[in-house]
């Protein structure tokens, strides 16, 4: 019996688990500032680690849909040109639209995988698998 406890806490340990709590999911808002040509992101660190996806995965779609460069410099984003927080929040949820919630059941428990060169959203919650069209 023992040697099946064993297994059983190896298995649970490798099994990627999923929040079980009834809170609702929310991407939190951007914070930063405005200096001279350049928009400073302070939060995004933060951001990246709520949603479970890589800062610099969200850092490219970002630049990408925004049109700009930018820089990643310790905890903060620094992008090449006067923003207003509001668009950077669309751009953000629009992210999360695409490469974190299920298509299917709409819980953000999902991970990025990739097979024969075409990525994927695969939902820990419910399972489902569909393609994910927003090539960065």
């Amino acid at each position: 019996m023992e040697n099946y406890e064993k297994l059983l806490e190896e298995a649970y340990s490798k099994v990627k688990s999923i929040k079980k709590d009834s809170e609702r999911f929310e991407i939190p808002k951007v914070k930063g500032s405005v200096s001279g040509k350049n928009t400073i992101i302070t939060n995004i660190l933060l951001i990246a680690n709520q949603i479970r996806r890589p800062v610099e995965h969200l850092v490219k779609f970002l630049q990408k849909e925004l049109a700009v460069s930018g820089i990643l410099e310790k905890e903060r984003l620094i992008l090449k040109t006067r923003l207003n927080s509001s668009r950077v929040n669309e751009k953000i949820e629009l992210y999360v639209k695409e490469f974190v919630l299920c298509q299917e059941c709409k819980k953000p428990d999902t991970e990025i995988i990739s097979e024969k060169s075409i990525k994927f959203k695969h939902c820990l919650a419910c399972g489902a698998k569909s393609p994910i069209k927003n090539k960065i």
